[in-house]
């Protein structure tokens, strides 16, 4: 399946914890770069996480976002205080009062004395349990949204890769009438010079030209290069960088069909096949 290197993909999964939600967006990029961004709980998790997105992502730089959002708000979350600690500092401050009779002490800054609030903690197995579960669903819809643009690009290469076949299936329409024109002309020069020339100089020189303008070869490799930019883009691997060096090779065989041409009907074929190859080049570009 023909995967677009750009895609974008989010999930959300209720846990005893509150929601956790992913987000995983990609561009173009010659190779794989990961990069995740996470609370710390879930930080431990990155080469798990970079390790699953490498099995189905092979090139693109990928961003992936991780957030829990506390099942209750701060406003009507329980407060549990630990009674321990509380009367541990009752006490000193009892025994302190004499030495600091002035000494007045804010509920709500005794409140953010560490450990005096109780908080419940994530289990670190089960978080992390329903953190990579999420992990996978969100990677399956970000590896769906490429196969979908990835699907599109097909078409548009498959489009454009029919023009070509129909360029150079002109071009071969045209040769003989090409060859014709250009037997006339060199027999037209050649007349004036009939009384300087040797027997048989005339067809040796016409042998010479037409050896020199042949272009049947560059017309036979440009359809390999067609049944094979068909054949890549029918299987199921990533195929972004066989597509790139496919379309040097297109681009190799327009430019000598355009510097072997004689006609201007020729001339306008190859600057067509071009057009269409670097079309194609650049929609190449976004395939992985």
């Amino acid at each position: 399946m023909i995967r677009s290197m750009t895609a974008f993909a989010s999930a959300e999964r209720a846990t005893a914890w509150g929601t956790l939600s992913a987000e995983m967006r990609a561009v173009n990029h010659r190779y794989l770069e990961f990069s995740l961004r996470a609370p710390d709980d879930l930080r431990g998790l990155e080469p798990v996480i970079r390790e699953r997105v490498a099995g189905k992502v092979q090139r693109g730089k990928v961003e992936m976002s991780l957030r829990l959002k506390s099942a209750a708000s701060d406003s009507s979350r329980e407060l549990v205080l630990n009674a321990e600690l509380l009367e541990r500092l009752a006490q000193v401050a009892a025994q302190q009062a004499g030495r600091f009779p002035n000494l007045q002490v804010n509920f709500t800054e005794l409140l953010a004395w560490p450990g005096v609030v109780e908080q419940d903690t994530p289990d670190p197995a089960g978080l992390q349990a329903e953190t990579l579960a999420l992990i996978d669903t969100t990677i399956g819809e970000f590896c769906a949204a490429r196969e979908r643009e990835g699907a599109k690009l097909a078409a548009v290469l498959r489009e454009k890769l029919d023009g070509i076949e129909t360029a150079c299936a002109q071009v071969r329409q045209w040769l003989p009438e090409i060859r014709a024109g250009l037997r006339t002309r060199l027999e037209t020069r050649f007349a004036e010079l009939a009384p300087t020339l040797e027997p048989g100089r005339l067809e040796q020189e016409f042998v010479l030209w037409l050896q020199k303008l042949d272009v049947d070869e560059e017309l036979d490799r440009l359809a390999t290069h067609i049944a094979e930019a068909r054949r890549v883009l029918g299987l199921r691997e990533a195929v972004g960088r066989r597509l790139d060096f496919l379309m040097q090779e297109f681009n190799r065989e327009a430019n000598t069909l355009g510097s072997k041409s004689v006609d201007a009907r020729t001339s306008q074929i190859a600057v067509e096949l071009k057009v269409l190859i670097e079309q194609m080049r650049e929609q190449v570009q976004n395939l992985e």
